[in-house]
């Protein structure tokens, strides 16, 4: 499936034998089995140098669905993915952070009013995923008090979710959502070894190494907060000096955008939602020419290439994505100096090149990440499963 589905225009059985290293009869086998459960189909012919013509497979992206929910400070995001980690349908909304029971509440009538819009067979959805701020337990399916969400004190967010849905439920943090999400649906495709890093109300990197997503001992790999940008930075709220964080967080750029003047001041500017919205308003200002809320960007963009440089050397990444809310309004100002800060800084330049780029699936990287936790734990070749048991 997983060689199939990666070949955007379709591939055949004998490319597929090459490919996985199969005998033949076990690659005729295997397809018969997926064509007989609708997975994939023949959808014509190709010819390549001598001999009959190959007959094409490619999936069918109808056939199967994920669903996948984003748990932000501010907002959750649900989505629909087809079989193919096409978006199907998707719909976000503001929540109260400290009232967990009803947010989670509201969760499966929204899935199901998304299932309803489109008319998709429930039948065909095979799990819901849940993006979500760590520490995590992945064992117990629950949030570990997430430091911006103090009030969601281990929330059984499997259980309650698997209950009021009836669906299997695949609970994972956000950063590893979005790396799993860019390597189904973007610019990691292909990609043995990366990262992404997540900027949203918090910071964190998803790993990729070896075409594997790590995640550590308790799946919770990638927490990068307090990775330290700037000597001469103000202390966090745990006594670390010039944290990622602090520095890089909507917060933290609201405030310097009011504190310097290239912002006016509002109600809401302590709120996390709130903050990562006005980062709009503040792009409005450097496109304006305001002078102020131009350093405010630069300042932030050089903090970032430096977190870059220093997750590329650390994991000898072909390529670094970065995503999220807190990275849209803002990216084409950050990538110039990421793209020449970091390369500078990468140690392995005269092995390879570093590549640093934007998100290829957009501001939901994370709810579309969740979704396709679900296909890429049904549907992809893990090594654990040819191992012999």
């Amino acid at each position: 499936m997983s060689y199939i589905r990666a070949a955007k225009s379709g591939t055949s059985r004998s490319e597929l034998r090459t490919a996985t290293g199969l005998a033949p009869q076990s690659v005729s086998d295997i397809c018969q089995r997926l064509l007989d459960q609708g997975l994939i189909a023949e959808t014509g012919t190709s010819t390549k140098g001598f001999g009959r013509p190959r007959v094409t497979l490619e999936i069918v992206p109808s056939s199967r669905y994920a669903l996948g929910i984003h748990i932000d400070p501010a907002t959750v995001t649900s989505v629909l993915l087809d079989l193919a980690g096409g978006l199907v349908a998707h719909y976000s909304t503001d929540i109260d952070p400290d009232d967990p029971g009803l947010v989670i509440e509201q969760m499966a009538p929204t899935l199901d009013a998304l299932l309803d819009q489109t008319g998709v067979d429930r039948s065909r959805v095979v799990g819901l995923g849940l993006a979500v701020p760590g520490p995590i337990d992945v064992e117990g399916g629950t949030m570990v008090d997430p430091p911006h969400l103090p009030k969601w004190h281990h929330e059984r967010l499997r259980e309650r979710l698997g209950a009021a849905t009836g669906l299997s439920v695949i609970v994972d943090k956000d950063v590893v959502a979005a790396a799993v999400a860019e390597r189904w649906a973007g610019a990691l495709a292909g990609v043995s070894d990366a990262a992404f890093l997540y900027l949203g109300s918090g910071v964190g990197v998803g790993l990729i190494t070896d075409d594997l997503v790590v995640r550590g001992h308790t799946s919770n790999a990638g927490d990068i907060g307090h990775l330290m940008v700037d000597t001469m930075g103000p202390l966090c709220d745990q006594g670390h000096r010039g944290c990622l964080g602090t520095l890089c967080s909507p917060l933290r750029l609201v405030r310097e955008g009011v504190a310097r003047g290239a912002l006016d001041p509002t109600p809401h500017d302590g709120e996390l939602g709130h903050a990562v919205r006005r980062l709009a308003a503040l792009r409005e200002r450097v496109d304006g020419g305001n002078s102020a809320a131009r350093e405010i960007v630069e300042e932030t963009a050089h903090r970032l290439a430096r977190a870059v440089g220093i997750i590329a050397n650390m994991h000898d990444t072909q390529m670094v994505v970065c995503g999220g809310p807190a990275w849209a309004p803002l990216a084409d100002l950050y990538l110039p100096t990421l793209h020449e800060q970091a390369a500078r800084a990468f140690s392995m330049s005269s092995l390879h090149e570093l590549e640093v780029s934007g998100t290829d699936v957009g501001a939901d990287v994370a709810a579309i990440g969740a979704a396709c936790l679900v296909l890429d734990e049904r549907f992809a070749t893990r090594p654990s499963s040819l191992l012999l048991g």
